[in-house]
């Protein structure tokens, strides 16, 4: 696929492919067009050039409900709940008119959701009334309602405390363990590499690293425009590596931006 907005390069003759049940990451600074690749494939977006495949069939021009219909289900940076609505009730559209269910399939696909991402004892509270680490529950709850074969995590990890970040990969694993292939942009970078099978890099349009975690954290490319030249092996494993209980957080700056990663981020 091609894409560009004036200068800006998206995706320039991008070619990329997931199987039924894979877990990918995908990392790179701010601005790399990582949230606009998810648009792309969640139909959001269309591309000025290529083709997007799903199940074998060409999906290039189908809209994003039709899509979602398909089985891609998609998450946003920032969640945006209707707020006077109950948690339940907010779940329960998704499965309806994302999922395209109705009467008793609708409800039931709506509480099981939330009974899988952790949040049914929720479901009555107004979803205006919910904390950060709630409401990227619900976010996934309502991704997870639509139906999806193919589940794309935007930054849901983004702006939770290490332990709400482990919560999340737990619930996020279990998905996974059902058959859904799981695509996560993330800048969480230890969520990342205790789910995921395969990482990339998504930098100026093009992949830059492409393979196993490790791989792609050690290739030098890679830590240089995503993390910063001054980044080193040992303090990439250690960002890697859970923290014990109370240990002094370490921040990696990150090429773009004066944020640690792991901070909450605007969309790319």
């Amino acid at each position: 696929m091609t894409k560009r907005f004036g200068r800006v390069v998206i995706a320039e003759d991008l070619s990329f492919s997931v199987n039924a049940g894979d877990t990918v990451g995908i990392v790179g600074p701010n601005g790399a067009g990582k949230t606009s690749l998810f648009g792309l494939i969640s139909g959001d977006l269309s591309p000025d050039a290529g083709r997007v495949k799903f199940a074998g069939r060409d999906i290039t021009r189908l809209d994003s409900a039709g899509r979602c219909r398909l089985g891609i289900g998609r998450t946003y940076q920032v969640p945006r709940p209707f707020a006077g609505m109950t948690v339940f009730e907010n779940v329960l559209v998704a499965a309806q008119q994302g999922g395209g269910l109705r009467r008793k399939a609708s409800y039931a696909t709506a509480a099981a959701a939330l009974e899988r991402t952790g949040i049914a004892g929720e479901a009555n509270v107004p979803a205006g009334r919910l904390g950060l680490l709630q409401r990227k529950r619900m976010e996934v709850a309502r991704a997870l309602a639509t139906g999806p074969s193919l589940l794309l995590l935007d930054e849901v990890a983004g702006g939770l405390t290490d332990p709400e970040v482990t919560v999340l990969v737990e619930i996020v694993r279990g998905i996974n363990a059902e058959g859904i292939a799981v695509i996560w942009i993330e800048h969480v970078v230890r969520a990342l590499t205790s789910l995921v099978s395969r990482l990339t890099c998504l930098y100026g349009g093009q992949f830059v690293g492409d393979g196993d975690p490790a791989s792609v954290l050690a290739n030098p490319r890679v830590r240089e425009i995503y993390l910063g030249s001054e980044v080193t092996a040992e303090q990439l494993e250690a960002k890697a590596a859970p923290r014990p209980r109370g240990a002094p957080r370490e921040h990696i700056r990150e090429r773009g931006g004066p944020h640690a990663a792991g901070a909450g981020r605007p969309a790319a």
